[in-house]
């Protein structure tokens, strides 16, 4: 039952229609992030985890924006890899997704990942959570939501993230 979820859930081609809005916040280390996440590799890697048209803003921030917007927002007092706040998922999905470049950064170094792997994983993790994809309330729903991001990292290029 779960491959077949997984079928209906992979995109369909041609990507649907995507009006993305890319933003970096202030932060020692912006410039590099900015150069490794070109607007064409980000909007391609969230397009692929698209199911219909969307409307997506990404930003990426440091610690301090990172934390502020955590705490604000999920009562949690720290910075985490990416927040997703998806506003509507019909007709287009609208979201926000935010990445914490120093979260994004440790945790690359950390796992041994090349750093622009770990942010098509986040990017991708985040585009699901816009479409409904949940990873905190139920194993089921863990399990699909981590197959969908292997088939869909692996067919942009990118190994498994688990």
């Amino acid at each position: 039952m779960l491959t077949t979820r997984l079928e209906k859930a992979m995109p369909s081609s041609p990507s649907p229609r995507l009006d993305l809005t890319l933003q970096f916040g202030g932060f020692d280390g912006a410039r590099a992030h900015r150069s490794m996440l070109r607007r064409a590799a980000v909007a391609r890697w969230v397009a692929h985890a698209l199911r219909g048209p969307a409307e997506i803003a990404v930003r990426v921030v440091g610690e301090d924006e990172g934390r502020a917007l955590n705490l604000q927002y999920r009562g949690r007092d720290y910075a985490t890899n990416v927040l997703t706040f998806d506003y509507a998922r019909t007709p287009v999905v609208t979201a926000d997704l935010v990445l914490c470049a120093p979260v994004v950064q440790a945790e690359a170094r950390a796992q041994g990942k090349a750093m622009q792997a770990h942010y098509a994983h986040l990017l991708v993790h985040g585009t699901l959570h816009a479409q409904g994809y949940d990873h905190e309330h139920g194993d089921e729903g863990a399990m699909e939501m981590e197959a969908l991001e292997v088939l869909l990292l692996g067919s942009l290029g990118f190994a498994s993230p688990y």
